[in-house]
């Protein structure tokens, strides 16, 4: 009997949800999805009440939405969802058309929503080296500090060659991570660059 009294409770219209609130994760502010869009999609897509509504569906709703990394939902007493998103924050563009967030992931998005800030470093690998592509950016862009230059474009190739691509137009080869390690490379290369510049008839910036 306790059973069914529970039942019927659960069922009561008091419980039905009423209420999604979406907030951003700790130290965001949400800059591509609007809160009344997501939930408006949530509205159209989940069924339930407070006791029922499955939360895993929710989320992986949520998640579906272009520009939503991660979500995590929680029932909040009586009749209310609590959902906190988390973007991608946009970090370059992947070969393949897609773009490359802060933790090294490819995902799909609008692009010119990715540019407003303006255009972005290009990256480029073999499928599933997203994050070694990016990890190398990062430390070119510290190792080349001393020069005043900055990686546009790094490149991994299918032989696991390194190629990076500066902003003032120079490739420059860099070769397999073997034998001389690239930080040592790059080293030589900043070492070497004010006599290259004079070469190449350039003046420092």
């Amino acid at each position: 009997m306790f059973v069914v009294a529970g039942a019927w409770l659960t069922q009561r219209p008091a419980f039905a949800l009423r209420t999604v609130v979406i907030e951003p994760a700790p130290g965001q502010v949400l800059r591509h999805v609007s809160s009344p869009l997501l939930r408006s999609t949530v509205t159209r897509k989940v069924r339930g009440n407070f006791f029922w509504t499955p939360l895993d569906q929710v989320r992986a709703t949520f998640e579906s939405v272009p520009w939503i990394r991660q979500a995590s939902v929680r029932r909040i007493w009586p009749n209310r969802l609590v959902v906190t998103i988390e973007e991608h924050r946009v970090l370059g563009l992947w070969n393949d058309g897609r773009l490359v967030n802060t933790h090294g992931e490819a995902f799909a998005a609008n692009l010119a929503e990715a540019e407003e800030d303006g255009p972005l470093p290009e990256f480029a690998g073999p499928p599933g080296s997203e994050a070694e592509v990016v990890l190398r950016w990062r430390e070119l862009t510290r190792w080349l500090e001393p020069l005043g230059r900055r990686p546009e474009a790094v490149t991994l190739s299918p032989r696991l060659a390194w190629t990076v691509r500066l902003d003032d137009g120079t490739t420059v080869l860099l070769g397999r991570e073997q034998g001389v390690p690239i930080a040592d490379r790059v080293a030589r290369l900043v070492n070497a660059w004010p006599s290259i510049e004079q070469r190449l008839g350039r003046r420092p910036e």
